[in-house]
């Protein structure tokens, strides 16, 4: 945390002023007036309270650690940039999810990391802390077998379009509703609903031979 904050803080200016603040108790909404103030400890706390979920988010997406470590720093550093432009006419984490599905795409689109590939399967389980390393198999059969499954199921995540792909991410692990979204990717509710469909189709023609 503390080398995560300082990085970004390479880039973030000292703050105008220091007042005592219970910050902790703040909504994420008051927290983001505050730092458009330049108030740096609310910035610190916002930090703290959303890095693991955008951290979380950019992992799925695109499977590498240090790639998602590099892009969620991004993202608060856009958040300090942008935090004037700020305005609490939704919630913080609509905001904040919205910011980094663009970052997300706009990397996808970047012809250096088009190769990525995502970790995950859509019938993953419901675990929705950062991924984890598979448990070892009883046997190296097994152990072959899941490796695998494990390259198909990739193969077939990474190879959906990227809309595809984020409403799957946000559905899937970060259990969002349709409605929440829509507003994040830029699209009707009925959209949503059509590409979770279509995601949902391709997983299952790429995956069928895992479900034999």
């Amino acid at each position: 945390m503390t080398k995560f904050l300082s990085q970004i803080y390479q880039v973030v200016s000292e703050p105008k002023h220091t007042v005592k603040r219970d910050y902790p108790s703040l909504t994420s909404e008051d927290l983001m007036l505050l730092v458009a103030d330049g108030d740096k400890s609310a910035f610190s706390c916002l930090v703290n309270r959303h890095q693991e979920t955008v951290f979380r988010l950019i992992y799925r997406y695109f499977g590498k650690e240090e790639e998602a470590n590099d892009l969620a720093q991004e993202v608060f550093v856009r958040i300090w940039r942008s935090s004037k432009k700020y305005t609490p006419t939704s919630k913080f984490t609509t905001w904040l999810y919205t910011l980094t599905a663009n970052i997300c795409k706009s990397e996808t689109r970047s012809l250096w990391r088009r190769n990525i590939r995502l970790i995950g399967s859509f019938w993953a389980s419901g675990d929705h802390d950062a991924p984890e390393i598979l448990a070892p198999a009883p046997s190296p059969e097994d152990a072959a077998l899941q490796a695998e499954q494990g390259r198909l199921v990739r193969a077939a995540i990474q190879s959906l379009p990227p809309n595809q792909r984020l409403a799957v991410v946000l559905r899937r692990y970060e259990e969002l509703s349709y409605q929440e979204i829509a507003l994040i990717v830029g699209c009707s509710v009925a959209a949503v609903e059509a590409l979770l469909v279509r995601a949902r189709v391709n997983l299952q023609k790429k995956l069928f031979p895992l479900k034999k």
